[in-house]
């Protein structure tokens, strides 16, 4: 049985709301997974693909005690799952407000559909616990200024999934630290390939899927009716249908995300943007270069509501800070290419390649650069950064300060999208500048009956 103990030694840790701090780097992660007694207890909100990727990367830290999905038969293959993995059983529920109700859960992995995070999120910070949600964080950019208001009042830890900050292999990290170094000079051009998305057939209404309870799943989104084609998905993701507005494909719909912008944008975007060290304000302007909408839009909101709405192709230009320009285009490798006065390089999840990448057989760089970047020895995964900082009571690694700030130009370049004009952004005050229309897509209205509860 787990010690009550541990339980009051974080809340304890977490009274101090006025003294938490960034990360930085303590030996907590490797005392928990040594010591079941200091093992944090998690649990899981959204279990389908990335809910339980980031579960089974975590169990070697924590103790896993319950799960939520609105999906009986997702929820009913995890608890196996988690069984199988541990050893332990834990519990599920297709609310999961009832684990929020629990005092012997310690943080809260949330890997739901975008349209969600924010609502569980604030709701598990209110609720005493810390929370690790998939990026995107938000739906809208006033989500984001919610959620920092929340993180600050509540002195929670709170991490974002923009796991590149972290992982695979640091070679986003040494990108920044080659940058960091002037190993390419001023930089002069960044661009960020994201891919683009498909079109879709018309989709029709259908009957709900058994087990499946789909008004929860709308959540804070409008109600609509369930659509689905028969043919079914295959690859990641697989074995639901291809064409939908629920599983997997909720991506290309903006009641529910933000398209490729906001899913591989988060990802690119983010260390785009630290290596430009913006990750304190951000664009002055964005300007949809080109784009390509699969239905009609008017008004800056689709016509449709049977077929995928986001964008399929787009070249969009930020003006970062220095009025450098920060492209995101659906086209070419995806991956992140910096040019600057003294040479360019790209990298990606698989490789990092180029003349200053080349030369470091000959000139590494200096003891510590990637260290420095990530403020302190890199962690052997995000879970472990993000435990290590629930122990020191700091912000970890991808704080919700900056990403919600890169974050904001995927939202403005959306925004941006769907009226086809030029936005010019004030990233003090952070709002659009002389464009009513534009902030009025700066938020949303939750369906009633599914506002967050404060």
């Amino acid at each position: 049985m787990r010690q009550p103990l541990n339980r009051r030694r974080f809340l304890k840790q977490s009274s101090a709301v006025a003294g938490i701090g960034f990360f930085g780097s303590t030996m907590g992660v490797s005392r928990a997974q040594d010591s079941p007694n200091e093992r944090p207890v998690f649990a899981t909100v959204g279990l389908r693909n990335q809910g339980w990727t980031i579960t089974s990367k975590s169990t070697k830290f924590a103790d896993f005690a319950a799960f939520a999905d609105v999906d009986a038969n997702v929820l009913g293959d995890n608890l196996r799952k988690i069984k199988e993995r541990t050893g332990k059983e834990a519990e599920g529920y297709g609310d999961y407000r009832k684990i929020l109700d629990r005092d012997d859960i310690d943080a809260v992995m949330i890997a739901t559909p975008d349209h969600w995070h924010t609502k569980v999120a604030v709701e598990a910070m209110l609720s005493g616990k810390d929370v690790y949600c998939e990026k995107p964080l938000t739906l809208t950019i006033d989500e984001g200024k919610l959620i920092e208001k929340v993180v600050k009042k509540t002195g929670r830890v709170c991490q974002v999934g923009t796991m590149q900050r972290t992982e695979n292999s640091q070679r986003f990290l040494q990108a920044i630290a080659l940058i960091r170094d002037g190993r390419i000079g001023e930089i002069q051009k960044v661009t960020c390939g994201i891919g683009g998305a498909t079109a879709s057939p018309v989709i029709p209404a259908i009957d709900v899927p058994e087990g499946l309870d789909w008004d929860q799943w709308l959540g804070p989104a409008p109600q609509v009716p369930y659509r689905a084609l028969p043919e079914m998905r295959t690859g990641y993701g697989g074995g639901v249908p291809l064409y939908t507005n629920c599983h997997y494909a909720w991506r290309n719909w903006y009641e529910y995300s933000g398209g490729q912008m906001n899913d591989w944008g988060a990802h690119h975007v983010d260390i785009a943007t630290w290596a430009l060290g913006a990750d304190k304000t951000g664009p002055s302007k964005i300007t949809p270069s080109s784009f390509s909408l699969p239905v009609e839009y008017k008004n800056g909101n689709p016509t449709v509501a049977d077929q995928y709405n986001s964008p399929t192709k787009f070249e969009i230009v930020a003006n970062m800070p220095g009025d450098i320009p920060l492209v995101i285009t659906s086209e070419g490798d995806n991956g992140i290419l910096f040019e600057g006065t003294k040479g360019r390089f790209f990298v990606n999840r698989g490789k990092i390649t180029g003349k200053p990448v080349e030369d470091l057989a000959q000139k590494p760089l200096p003891e510590g650069a990637v260290e420095d970047v990530y403020g302190g020895p890199v962690s052997e995964n995000h879970t472990a950064n993000f435990i290590d900082a629930m122990v020191a009571r700091t912000q970890p690694i991808s704080d919700v300060w900056s990403h919600n700030r890169m974050l904001e130009t995927c939202h403005l370049a959306n925004i941006a999208i769907r009226l086809g004009r030029e936005l010019k952004w004030d990233p003090s005050r952070r709002e659009i500048i002389g464009d009513p229309e534009a902030n009025s897509f700066l938020g949303r209205e939750s369906r009633k009956g599914y506002e967050i509860e404060m």
